[in-house]
């Protein structure tokens, strides 16, 4: 199922909403249908193991799109890893 993001055009809340078949989003806060889709970022994670995985280095990021974590679209939800 795909998750989507969003910024309400009414109350500026942005969130993410799970959208089934022809559903619509609207709007946690203030029940609003009036939204703007945000570009979302996914993360893929790989456990280190033999040469056969390829390896990835990605530049910064910026703010997590939910929460503004500093570390990142997903930091807020991984735990400490130093």
């Amino acid at each position: 199922m795909p998750i989507f993001e969003y910024v309400c055009k009414e109350c500026q809340h942005a969130f993410e909403a799970l959208v089934f078949g022809k559903q619509k989003a609207e709007c946690p806060k203030c029940q609003s249908k009036k939204l703007e889709p945000q570009l979302s970022v996914f993360a893929v994670s790989a456990k280190s193991g033999g040469a056969s995985q390829p390896s990835f280095s990605a530049g910064p990021a910026g703010p997590c799109g939910s929460c503004g974590h500093a570390g990142g679209p997903g930091a807020c939800s991984l735990r400490d890893l130093d």
